[in-house]
């Protein structure tokens, strides 16, 4: 059997005036890392320097210039630079225009590193929509800049949450908004893409559960309509082309019986109903994969918390954890393509 190579990782550090450059520090000072992946960061060295001293570590910071020239070894941090910055005007729990063009810069260069496959896999730190803003960007946030630098189809959102994989119709709308956009038509697309993504990692045959809107998924049609008009209609249409689809489930149970290995995958009609569902049950381990790129993304999910920026105090099990989830991942997709071969 062919043996897989160590993948090449390229974590961004986030906007520097938050907590991204400490846990991204952490990340690459912890051996687990390493034995999974070739690590390295996207930020300015003067930033991660900053973050080494409030973590008392005392690791060897290695600029690079390429993916490349990593040496990838544990006691020793590469660093890919951006620009020169004036770092020593950022300031930790401020948001700021620099603030945000170094962040969004960051995740340009991976972006470019990712299109020219000189990386495998970005997981990135968070960023503060306002800083980038104020920065020119005109995305909502990382998924968007993602899925529109590289022209990608789409950029299909899961979270990962122990064993369980939620994805979502809609993401950023307003809850009102979100239940009109959960046509049939946009249902059955997202069904689609699931299905194409997990076969994508070795599933044959995935069964995806549809989440219902209404309490009890409406009784038939007491407690709204939306099952009957949309989600039985998606569905049903999914099955006819080839899909083992479900549902809809229940919201109040799908989840449970997600965790307990029910289904392969978990379609939520928008944010927080999937979003409780995994943060509830291991805030810490649930992070996103972005499906439908040239190359694996992932990101924690939480934000920049300016509150205890510079301080020593955030905790790194998400940022930890949303680099080697995506190597567990793309080690899936490898195998199967080798399979398909």
């Amino acid at each position: 059997m062919t043996e897989i190579k160590k993948p090449i990782v390229a974590i961004t550090i986030g906007d520097p005036a938050g907590i991204g450059p400490e846990i991204t520090a952490d990340t690459v000072m912890d051996k687990t890392v390493y034995d999974e992946c070739n690590p390295f960061l996207i930020g300015s060295v003067d930033i991660v320097k900053r973050a080494l001293k409030v973590k008392n570590c005392d690791f060897e910071v290695n600029k690079i210039e390429k993916p490349s020239d990593g040496k990838f070894e544990y006691g020793t941090i590469d660093v890919l630079e951006t620009k020169d910055y004036d770092c020593a005007s950022i300031e930790y729990g401020k948001v700021q225009k620099l603030a945000g063009e170094m962040s969004y810069d960051y995740v340009l260069k991976s972006i470019e590193l990712g299109m020219k496959g000189e990386i495998d896999i970005v997981s990135t730190a968070p960023i503060h929509k306002e800083a980038i803003k104020l920065a020119g960007c005109k995305h909502e946030g990382h998924t968007e800049v993602y899925g529109a630098e590289t022209n990608s189809d789409y950029a299909l959102t899961m979270f990962n949450c122990h064993n369980m994989k939620v994805f979502f119709v809609s993401r950023h709308k307003a809850l009102v908004e979100a239940c009109r956009y959960a046509s049939k038509d946009r249902v059955l697309d997202t069904l689609k893409q699931i299905d194409t993504e997990l076969k994508g990692i070795g599933y044959e045959n995935p069964e995806i559960a549809l989440a219902a809107l209404n309490p009890h998924a409406s009784d038939n049609g007491l407690f709204g309509t939306e099952e009957q008009e949309h989600l039985n209609p998606a569905v049903e249409a999914a099955q006819e082309e080839g899909m083992n689809v479900v549902g809809p489930v229940p919201a109040d149970s799908v989840f449970h019986l997600g965790l307990q290995g029910r289904y392969d995958a978990i379609l939520s009609l928008y944010h927080d109903q999937g979003h409780i569902a995994c943060k509830t049950y291991d805030f810490e381990k649930s992070i996103t994969i972005t499906w439908g790129l040239p190359f694996m993304r992932s990101s924690v999910d939480h934000g920049t918390a300016f509150d205890i920026a510079g301080k020593g105090v955030a905790g790194s099990v998400s940022m930890i954890e949303s680099t080697l989830v995506p190597v567990k991942y793309w080690k899936m997709q490898q195998k199967a393509k080798v399979g398909q071969a």
